[in-house]
């Protein structure tokens, strides 16, 4: 299963049978087999499609994205039918309001957070020895950090609050991204974490790579039967997808370090990029770069969702199933 990405002005896409067609100011340029895809990105401002197109799409399970033509940031989100298993989501909801539960969830979510953000800068160290003071002051700071995490792990002791676990991770992160700051190229202009919008191209790459996997998290958390609104660490709020927020935490050390490697190697270069209004964006060019490369390399994280999410939904599913209608009830009756 693959990615069709859509990002050419005066595009035009049809539905003919199993298959889309794609027409470019009229000609037509090729089809695509619908049971090929799992997911569609599209990045035109100027491409065309109807409702017809849609429908096959969400009727096979594909989920298509609706990208900002001007920045790394999702517009909509169209997915298929949802899960029918109501038990899961009724044990998801009473589980939100456990503070015991939540508390728990969070402070793995945290330590294996810190964890993988230890084993970036290590792995950074190793390749920039030059750049070791930066990496060893972050170090520094992360590792009083996880000792915290794990003692309280290990010990009998009140589990810390949420807002407890945010301040540690926020600390985290901070000294992170400082210790990020000293690998990439002084051309990059990256100081640290920036957003709305990134003023810089690796700002860009690390928002537009959270943007994809937190839509393949909102995709597998449906096809699961959770709702991806209902988070234990990040707390439900109006208009967030908690849950897949959660479910991507311990993926982002991985993915700043790909990002790394993608303007390391020179993949995607400084001239891929432009400025507007203090804003850097990613020109169409270095676009089909990214997302050929992202797709090349994310299976494996699409692959920790959809495991994450499948083993969290068969853990709720049992405590659920009490609260559903008997099999003999009338539901008919109204």
């Amino acid at each position: 299963m693959t990615l069709l990405l859509l990002d050419r002005a005066q595009l035009e896409i049809k539905s003919e049978g199993e298959t889309l067609a794609l027409y470019e100011a009229g000609t037509r340029r090729g089809t695509v087999p619908i049971k090929l895809l799992d997911r569609c990105v599209i990045h035109g401002a100027q491409t065309r499609l109807d409702t017809g197109v849609l429908m096959k799409l969400a009727e096979a399970g594909v989920t298509t994205t609706l990208m900002s033509p001007r920045s790394p940031r999702r517009v909509a989100l169209v997915l298929g039918s949802q899960h029918n298993d109501a038990a899961v989501r009724l044990a998801q909801a009473q589980r939100v309001m456990d503070d015991t539960a939540c508390r728990q969830w969070a402070l793995a979510l945290v330590r294996s957070k810190i964890t993988r953000q230890r084993r970036t800068l290590l792995t950074l160290q190793a390749a920039r020895p030059d750049a070791r003071k930066p990496l060893f002051d972050a170090l520094q700071t992360l590792d009083p950090i996880r000792a915290q995490l794990r003692d309280f792990t290990q010990t009998t002791t009140e589990l810390p609050t949420l807002p407890t676990l945010l301040g540690l991770e926020g600390a985290a992160a901070r000294a992170y991204f400082g210790g990020l700051a000293g690998v990439f190229a002084p051309a990059l202009n990256f100081t640290g974490r920036n957003r709305r919008p990134p003023r810089d191209p690796v700002n860009v790459c690390l928002s537009l790579s959270y943007t994809m996997v937190h839509m393949q998290a909102v995709q597998h958390c449906v096809q699961a039967g959770l709702d991806p609104m209902l988070g234990f660490y990040h707390r439900p709020s109006f208009g967030r997808e908690s849950l897949a927020s959660d479910l991507i935490e311990a993926l982002r050390p991985a993915i700043d370090l790909w990002v790394w490697n993608l303007l390391r190697s020179r993949t995607l270069r400084e001239d891929h990029f432009s400025l507007d209004k203090g804003a850097c964006l990613l020109g169409k060019a270095g676009r089909a770069i990214y997302y050929a490369e992202w797709e090349k390399h994310s299976a494996t994280w699409r692959r920790y969702l959809r495991l994450q999410c499948q083993s969290l939904a068969r853990n709720l599913r049992q405590q659920g199933t009490v609260w559903l209608a008997h099999p003999d009830e009338d539901d008919e009756a109204c």
